[in-house]
């Protein structure tokens, strides 16, 4: 198969989005845990973090055009925290079904049987007061939980999506997935990755080679 820029535009639509997804490759999957003003969690899977930087630790998160209702979008915007979940393989099925289209105000939470957790926030507390709690739902249970705080958004003008930038406020991680130099080893955990809009994986590491020089 052969195809130009114009062949492209000219596939079915359904068959260019599975096509054109699938053919970004492997990716992170990644359950986004959110909490709207009045109090209503959301829990969503995205296939599309980003790395953007160590100092500050800062990831990137893209989000289909907000044109129509947007709960992860709109409850990261209004609250500016949000919580990143790396899940078992094991898992898929419940993470694929955070994707289903539930009414606003409905918890994917309840809705698919992931457990909320609310961890205290790690900023250090005045002087004779308890940590309060981080704004933005956990899933307990998950082998990495990342605590984020939206920092920018940025709009896409070529497709309407939405960039948002987020540091790093907080991380939950068993010492056993972390090498001596820093390396994180999500292949040994059994973490979910995904392709596409549907397929689902776990990896097998290869090898970790050194510092490429000439």
């Amino acid at each position: 198969m052969q195809l130009n820029q114009q062949e492209i535009q000219g596939l079915d639509k359904e068959f260019r989005r599975a096509f054109i997804n699938s053919l970004a490759g492997f990716r992170q999957a990644v359950l986004v845990g959110t909490q709207s003003a009045v109090g209503k969690t959301n829990l969503a899977i995205f296939n599309s973090l980003i790395h953007l930087g160590a100092n500050p630790a800062l990831f990137g998160l893209i989000n289909r055009p907000d044109s129509v209702q947007r709960d992860t979008l709109q409850n990261i915007e209004s609250q500016g925290v949000y919580t990143l979940n790396y899940v078992a393989g094991a898992d898929y099925q419940k993470a694929h079904q955070t994707s289903a289209r539930y009414p606003q105000g409905v918890s994917e939470f309840e809705q698919v049987g992931f457990e909320e957790q609310y961890r205290p926030s790690l900023e250090a507390p005045f002087e004779n007061q308890s940590p309060s709690p981080f704004p933005a739902p956990f899933v307990a249970g998950a082998m990495i939980q990342i605590g984020m705080k939206l920092e920018e958004r940025v709009d896409l003008k070529i497709n309407g999506t939405v960039l948002l930038i987020g540091s790093i406020q907080s991380v939950y991680i068993d010492d056993a997935l972390v090498a001596a130099d820093g390396f994180v080893n999500l292949s040994e955990a059994g973490v979910l990755v995904s392709q596409g809009l549907d397929a689902y994986f776990t990896t097998s590491p290869l090898g970790r080679l050194p510092y490429a020089k000439p």
